[in-house]
């Protein structure tokens, strides 16, 4: 059973990350299709897919194409119950839904004022009287989430959900803006930052094409709060390995990591990794051999 996904720049498109998780976090195998916001042929592509012309899109094994994340998760959370898309419990997966939905609907002066851009974090964005309501709405929800399933792990009902799913691009928001959240929030976000997808996610972002201009704004940046990469820097063989730790094909570029030097099949292969290096269980396997 194969899947095929189309999503926007890494760094700036938020309902491609979470279609993106959607799969890559509950181990759902799938092809990629990239395409890049603003560019010649981006409406063009799009409409192969699906006529609202929108990402994520997901083509089933069958052909059929969905093109909304609320749509693809509970498709896929009907054809993979194995995966524990939703939470097993009645009540948790009662709430996981009610979070989604209302993420899925709701806090535009957030999204409109923070657009999400995953390459830096600023000091402060003046968020407006109707940000700070959709901030405190957030932590209204993430708290009663928590307090009615009983959940003390890092997500809001148990184990990683859709719902966490649908928050990261928040996470995303909150860290990338240094919003004002309280310490439970910052929790919140703070184990989004730490999460392998997302953090594979962003390192891929971070090397997958040119600023998009759009999504400048106007403050002094500081350094993104996540976690510090390792030492890391695109260089010349050879390598301590042959073959590239994710294709297995021949190793062609090369990064030293932490003063070892590894091998990968293509550019972005070891652009990816030198973003973030400990984002690729992989790539740290062969540095721990």
């Amino acid at each position: 059973m194969t899947y095929e996904l189309c999503i926007a720049d890494r760094a700036y498109s938020s309902w491609s990350l979470r279609g993106w998780l959607l799969l890559a976090a509950f181990g759902i195998e799938h092809r990629l299709t990239v395409i890049r916001l603003y560019e010649p042929g981006f409406q063009g592509t799009l409409a192969e897919w699906f006529p609202a012309r929108t990402v994520p899109a997901v083509r089933l094994p069958e052909g059929i194409v969905l093109a909304d994340s609320l749509a693809i998760a509970e498709e896929l959370a009907t054809r993979h119950p194995e995966a524990g898309l939703w939470p097993a419990d009645s009540k948790a997966r009662a709430i996981a839904r009610q979070l989604t939905a209302e993420m899925h609907s709701s806090f535009t002066a957030l999204r409109s004022h923070c657009p999400m851009n995953l390459r830096l974090s600023y000091e402060d964005c003046e968020p407006t009287e109707a940000v700070l309501s959709d901030l405190a709405r957030l932590q209204a929800l993430w708290a009663w989430a928590r307090r009615e399933t009983g959940a003390t792990g890092p997500w809001l009902c148990g184990e990683y959900s859709v719902a966490d799913a649908f928050f990261a691009p928040v996470a995303g928001r909150i860290a990338g803006y240094n919003l004002p959240v309280g310490p439970e929030a910052q929790a919140y976000v703070a184990a989004h930052l730490n999460h392998g997808p997302f953090r594979r996610w962003r390192a891929m972002g971070l090397v997958d094409g040119p600023d998009q201009s759009f999504y400048d704004r106007p403050y002094a940046q500081r350094a993104w709060p996540g976690p510090a990469p390792l030492p890391a820097e695109a260089c010349d063989g050879p390598s301590i390995n042959s073959a590239c730790p994710y294709s297995g094909k021949p190793v062609t570029d090369f990064a030293r990591i932490d003063g070892t030097v590894i091998g990968f099949c293509n550019p972005f292969c070891r652009d990816k990794t030198v973003a973030d290096p400990e984002a690729w269980p992989a790539a740290m396997a062969l540095l721990q051999a």
